[in-house]
């Protein structure tokens, strides 16, 4: 008798649990609760799904009855090339993609950043599968946060930006920590000061921030690191008004080279550069060696954040905990006593006082 050509239907969880003569309920619990089950009945139903091509509850179903999408939405400043390319961004992933392994959760990556519009914002994250956010380090006009807040899920900000109604904070005194790196400097004799910053809003700015763009920078840690330098300046009895801010809206090291020329081309008195990230004093590291610029001896080069790269260079800097910031993000969304409360966790830095920063020329 000749076989019958008709495909062999692919069980499904009812079809199992009937070979099996078990409940349903006892073959999902073998998937999703396998601590209710014996091992040796969990191990009689894994071997007859394997058997019978059965691949598992269907996740849509389940995250249509649960509720629940099993994913952590990270909302990232930039392009998903450049997060990959960042040292710090890299850190801050890692902690938190531990965080969310830890909980068995997936974890979306959704790139903001400048350039995109409300309509696509809006329509990205609606349609992010997820059951909450991780805000890493955002304008605060940025429509994707926009589009995030009217989710209204739980979130949770790391850096910036702050205030968000109902969001928990993970971060650092921005502030407090640059203001500590100025006063190091301005101990060692420097007067005449300049600072190379990340940008400080969504448009496009390459060059001298004037005090228009000084005053409302959507960028609160940028804003912050600038005012710690220039609080050190006033209580030191120098004028914050002869401050040389130059911003780059790229943040590469070939950005810090540029802005170390400009800056030292508007004020060439100018004895330290403190730099809002390391990623830039390395740029103005190499465009120094470039110039036959002694560092330190001529010029004092200072950054931020403390990643490797700055490290081995021996860069004085001021080291703050990325990896344990994205631990601490995640495992604050995840956290079952997180309903909507807000909570604020501020992290420690540290001034290393590396290489290259030492006392002012005469």
């Amino acid at each position: 008798m000749p076989r019958s050509r008709q495909p062999r239907r692919q069980a499904t969880l009812a079809s199992l649990a009937a070979e099996l003569n078990i409940s349903r309920t006892t073959v999902s619990n073998a998937y999703n609760r396998p601590d209710q089950l014996s091992a040796e009945l969990r191990d009689r139903v894994l071997q007859a799904a394997k058997r019978r091509g059965y691949p598992g509850p269907d996740p849509v179903a389940r995250s249509l009855r649960t509720r629940k999408a099993g994913a952590v939405g990270l909302l990232l400043t930039e392009a998903l090339s450049y997060s990959f390319r960042d040292p710090a961004a890299m850190s801050f992933l890692s902690g938190l993609a531990e965080s969310c392994e830890a909980a068995g959760q997936g974890l979306l990556l959704i790139p903001a950043g400048p350039g995109r519009e409300e309509a696509d914002a809006a329509a990205v994250v609606q349609q992010a599968g997820v059951d909450g956010f991780v805000v890493y380090s955002v304008a605060d006009d940025d429509p994707y946060l926009a589009a995030v807040c009217e989710r209204h899920v739980p979130m949770v900000v790391c850096d910036q930006p702050r205030e968000i109604p109902g969001a928990s904070l993970i971060g650092i005194d921005d502030r407090g920590a640059m203001r500590g790196l100025a006063d190091y400097l301005i101990g060692l004799g420097h007067r005449d000061i300049g600072v190379l910053s990340m940008r400080l809003g969504r448009d496009r700015s390459d060059g001298v921030a004037d005090v228009e763009r000084l005053r409302s920078p959507h960028f609160h840690v940028q804003r912050e690191r600038i005012e710690g330098v220039r609080d050190a300046m006033a209580d030191a009895g120098l004028d914050p008004q002869t401050l040389t801010v130059v911003e780059r809206f790229e943040h590469t090291g070939k950005a810090g080279h540029a802005a170390a020329a400009q800056a030292l081309g508007v004020n060439p008195r100018i004895t330290a550069l403190v730099c809002t990230t390391d990623v830039l004093a390395l740029g103005a590291l190499d465009w120094a060696r470039w110039q036959g610029i002694d560092v330190p001896g001529q010029l004092s080069i200072t950054g931020f954040d403390g990643v490797d790269d700055a490290l081995r260079e021996g860069l004085t800097t001021v080291r703050q905990p990325q990896e344990e910031k994205g631990r601490r993000a995640g495992a604050l969304l995840m956290s079952p006593s997180h309903s909507g409360v807000a909570t604020v966790e501020m992290l420690d830095t540290e001034l290393l006082r590396g290489s290259t920063a030492g006392p002012a020329k005469r």
